[in-house]
């Protein structure tokens, strides 16, 4: 991996709800973090070697500390079980430096937010710096039950202080799912859309949202979908610009998984085509998508494409790597 890494420590661990962890990084010295903007996720590498991807979830202005909010997954591999079954407070760990494939639009005049689960947690620093800067905005938060919802509390007193804002859908108790396509098609043709949770929930978003100026509409996946499809049907072969090697990339293989096997050092991190890491320029041919991260506009432009998943359309790719 080649992102540049910052050492931070663990200063604070806080449950927010059942299931779910605040994680609190500082600088040992207590100077500043980077900067980063509302939407931003970061890599941690964990001690045990695995590396995962996470929302920031803090208000942007706070340069003295990065918060995360982690959901313990069921299904963990390593990422979420190790961070709750280990006490890591006081503990030192890298971290990457923030990116953003899911920035705000500061400037909208209404900002609609719809979270499902740990979804939210982007939408938490979004909602902080859209107070920061008093612009109008919604949220539809569809959580499994109340004790399960991230930010409660918070999200309560905001509704408290100006309602109308916050909607809580609880699947339990309420007896249905948050109807995303209701929320969508309510929402006035001007305002931006941002909607974050299991794949389900963006399927449904992103027909809901279609006939809407694409520039409106944002989306990310927190895990990939489990029918994802990585690389492509048929083989091709694979060039590298800065020394012209070849690599057959066999059907239905990753990119990345073929330059790591032959000793080659690419950039990357989830391997999911979720975080943006592993995005290269393509210079030759044309490259069939199978990511989360680049827009409609992005993917027609065949100028990136994210090697831990996505494969080729055309019989000979050429990357700048």
């Amino acid at each position: 991996m080649t992102d540049s890494l910052l050492d931070v420590v663990v200063h604070a661990v806080t449950p927010i709800a059942e299931g779910v962890r605040s994680f609190d990084l500082r600088r040992a010295d207590g100077g500043e973090l980077p900067p980063f903007t509302a939407g931003s996720h970061i890599d941690v590498h964990l001690p045990n070697g695995l590396v995962r991807c996470y929302s920031l979830v803090n208000a942007p202005s706070e340069r003295n500390r990065y918060v995360l909010g982690v959901s313990l997954d069921r299904n963990s591999s390593g990422g979420s079980a190790y961070m709750f079954e280990n006490d890591l407070t006081g503990q030192t760990i890298k971290i990457g430096s923030p990116r953003n494939n899911f920035a705000l639009v500061e400037d909208a005049d209404l900002v609609v937010l719809i979270g499902g689960g740990i979804g939210v947690t982007p939408l938490h620093s979004m909602i902080l710096r859209l107070e920061e800067l008093g612009k109008d905005w919604q949220l539809y938060y569809g959580v499994r039950d109340r004790a399960s919802a991230a930010f409660r509390e918070e999200f309560e007193a905001l509704e408290a202080a100006r309602p109308g804002r916050v909607h809580f859908n609880f699947d339990l108790e309420d007896g249905h799912m948050l109807d995303t396509v209701k929320v969508v098609k309510e929402v006035p043709a001007g305002a931006h859309l941002y909607c974050c949770g299991p794949a389900p929930m963006l399927d449904i978003f992103k027909t809901a949202a279609e006939g809407r100026a694409p520039e409106t509409v944002h989306l990310e996946y927190f895990s990939a979908p489990d029918d994802a499809v990585i690389g492509s049907e048929e083989s091709f072969t694979l060039v590298l610009k800065s020394s012209g090697k070849e690599f057959e990339i066999p059907a239905g293989e990753s990119i990345l998984g073929v330059l790591l096997d032959n000793g080659i050092s690419a950039p990357y991190s989830c391997g999911e085509g979720e975080c943006a890491s592993c995005l290269v320029e393509v210079l030759e041919g044309t490259p069939d998508h199978r990511d989360y991260v680049l827009g409609e506009k992005e993917r027609a432009e065949n100028k990136l494409m994210a090697i831990c998943v996505s494969g080729s359309k055309t019989k000979r790719l050429v990357i700048n790597l």
